[in-house]
């Protein structure tokens, strides 16, 4: 049996993990949304995914996860190209969900083959996640390495999406990665249980 997706994951800025255990993973123009959220992502691509339809779907209504872990944003972030402000691998955590739980309850998502803003990129509807594996290669979601001469698409299918419609309950997280003790520390302040923090320094750079 070959390498199965089981996982999505958001990353966020640790200091906005006490809102999301009690709100949740929030649509930017969320009712529920935090006031003092801290982002961390790129402002271009969040304003021009704020306006863009893909697939006859506003993706303003949908909050976006990443299949695999070591994307190229969080090489952005991490690094502050790009006019995005660099961050510390200790502040940026992985919320982790369960594809399981989301097709259990037919939750309202699609997900891509690629970048969700490449005209290369396929959609595939919520009925179609049972699938997942056999649409996209566990190996091109988990790659370390995405520049390769011998295959330039690469990148764009190291960052094939899941988008769930609307805010999404804390419930569905059913982790988080972080990048050090002392975050994983933080994390229990703030009474996340020692058995639900994974620390996983190879999911950074």
């Amino acid at each position: 049996m070959g390498k199965i997706l089981k996982y999505a994951f958001r990353i966020t800025h640790i200091d906005n993990i006490p809102h999301i255990l009690k709100s949740g993973l929030l649509l930017a123009d969320s009712s529920m949304r935090d006031e003092k959220f801290v982002s961390i992502g790129d402002p271009q691509v969040i304003n021009i995914r704020k306006m863009l339809m893909v697939g006859g779907k506003n993706l303003r209504d949908y909050v976006p996860f990443y299949l695999g872990p070591r994307t190229p944003m969080l090489y952005v972030i991490q690094h502050g190209y790009n006019g995005v402000r660099r961050q510390d691998p200790a502040g940026i955590v992985y919320c982790v969900l369960r594809l399981a739980d989301l097709i259990r309850d037919k939750v309202d998502c699609f997900f891509t083959d690629g970048h969700a803003l490449s005209a290369l990129t396929k959609i595939y509807e919520k009925d179609r996640l049972p699938e997942i594996c056999q649409i996209i290669n566990y190996d091109d979601v988990y790659v370390s390495q995405w520049n390769n001469d011998s295959d330039i698409d690469l990148k764009r299918r190291k960052e094939a999406e899941l988008l769930i419609k609307g805010d999404v309950p804390p419930d569905y997280i059913r982790g988080y990665i972080v990048y050090n003790d002392d975050a994983k520390e933080k994390l229990k302040s703030f009474g996340i249980a020692e058995e639900l923090i994974v620390v996983a320094p190879n999911y950074y750079f």
